[in-house]
C-alpha cells in the first residue's frame, strides 16, 4: 500500500458527503450594494432559516446595528438572531463570529494610533456572546494579518486565550485560516491541546491580502492540515461557486452565502437561499451528497445540543 503522505502532501479523495454552511451576512460594507442585506436580526434570522430550508446544515452570523447596518458585536443583537432562529423550529447548526474585536485602521496623519473604525477588544470581551449563548461552534480567525486599508489583529497568545474560554464553553471552534502561516498558529494550538478532536479549519479563500483563490493556494493550505482534521474552503465574489466545486474535490466541506458573494449570476442579484440551492446542485452534480444537520454534527464532531 502506498503511504497516505508523500513528502508531507496529503492524498485525499473527493468529499461524496458535503456540509454545506450558509454565511448569511458578514461584517463587510455590503448595505446599499445589495438591495436586501439582512441588517436587523429579525432579518438576519430570517436569512439564516431560508439557508437551511435550502439545504444548508450550519448558518455562520454576524450581527448588525439595525439603525447604521455597519457591523457591531452586541450581546443583545447576538441574543436576539439565535433566539429566533432556535424558536422557529428549523434545525440549523448556528455558527457565530467571534471574529470582531481586532480590527485595527491607522489614523493617516499618525499611523501608530488606531483611526476610525478601530474596534480592539480585549480576549473576553471578544466572546461575551459565545459564552452566553453557547451555539455549536464559533469561529477562531488564527493570525493577524493585512486588509486593504486596515489590519486584522490576532496574536499567540491572544489565540491561546480565545481557544481555553472557547473549549471551556463546551463550543467548536471553526478555525479560520486566511494564508499559510495561519495553519501553522492554528496547528500550535491543536498540538497544544487546546482544540477538541478533529480540529476544525475554514480555508478563506481570495481576500486582500491572504491566499489566493485558486486551486494551488488550496492544496497548499489542505496539505498542511493536521492528521484528522475536517476542512472546508470558500472564495469570495465570482470565484464563490468555483471554490464550491474545487472545495469538494480536495476532500473538504463547502461555504456560502451573502457575506462572500452578492451575485447569483451576471447582473442577478443572490439571496443565501439561491446560493445554498446553487452550492447544493454543484455538490449533486458531482455526485456527491449534501447532509443534513443531524449528520453534519456527527460529522464535524459536534456535541449534541
Amino acid at each position: 500500500m502506498p503511504s497516505q503522505r508523500i513528502l508531507g502532501r496529503r492524498r485525499a479523495a473527493m468529499n461524496r458527503e458535503v456540509v454545506v454552511t450558509c454565511a448569511v451576512t458578514g461584517s463587510g460594507d455590503t448595505v446599499g450594494k445589495h438591495p436586501a442585506i439582512p441588517v436587523t436580526p429579525e432579518e438576519i434570522a430570517a436569512a439564516a432559516i431560508e439557508a437551511a430550508q435550502a439545504g444548508a446544515a450550519v448558518a455562520h452570523i454576524h450581527v448588525r446595528d439595525p439603525a447604521t447596518g455597519k457591523a457591531v458585536r452586541r450581546l443583545e443583537l447576538y441574543r436576539e438572531v439565535v433566539e429566533r432562529v432556535r424558536a422557529s423550529g428549523v434545525d440549523v447548526i448556528v455558527n457565530l463570529t467571534a471574529g470582531m474585536g481586532g480590527d485595527y485602521v491607522p489614523e493617516p496623519e499618525e499611523p501608530w494610533r488606531g483611526g476610525a473604525g478601530t474596534d480592539m477588544a480585549s480576549v473576553k470581551d471578544r466572546l461575551v456572546h459565545v459564552e452566553e449563548l453557547r451555539p455549536e461552534i464559533c469561529t477562531l480567525d488564527c493570525g493577524s494579518m493585512n486588509y486593504a486599508q486596515s489590519a486584522y489583529v490576532s496574536t499567540p497568545d491572544m489565540l491561546r486565550g480565545m481557544a481555553v474560554r472557547i473549549k471551556a464553553a463546551g463550543v467548536k471552534p471553526e478555525m479560520e485560516v486566511f494564508d499559510l502561516g495561519h495553519v501553522w498558529q492554528a496547528k500550535m494550538l491543536v498540538e497544544e491541546g487546546l482544540i477538541t478532536a478533529p480540529p476544525l479549519f475554514q480555508l478563506c479563500m481570495g481576500i486582500p491580502y491572504g491566499a489566493e483563490a485558486n486551486p494551488r493556494a488550496v492544496l497548499a493550505m489542505r496539505d498542511l492540515l493536521p492528521a484528522g482534521a475536517v476542512f472546508a474552503a470558500f472564495a469570495i465574489g465570482r470565484m464563490q461557486m468555483p471554490m464550491v466545486a474545487q472545495a469538494v474535490l480536495m476532500g473538504g466541506h463547502v461555504r456560502i452565502g451573502l457575506e462572500d458573494n452578492l451575485w447569483l449570476d451576471k447582473g442577478v442579484y443572490a439571496s443565501n437561499g439561491d446560493l445554498v440551492t446553487r452550492a447544493c446542485e454543484i455538490v449533486r452534480l458531482m455526485g456527491g451528497r449534501v447532509l443534513g444537520p443531524a449528520e453534519a454534527r456527527a460529522k464535524l464532531g459536534l456535541k449534541a445540543r
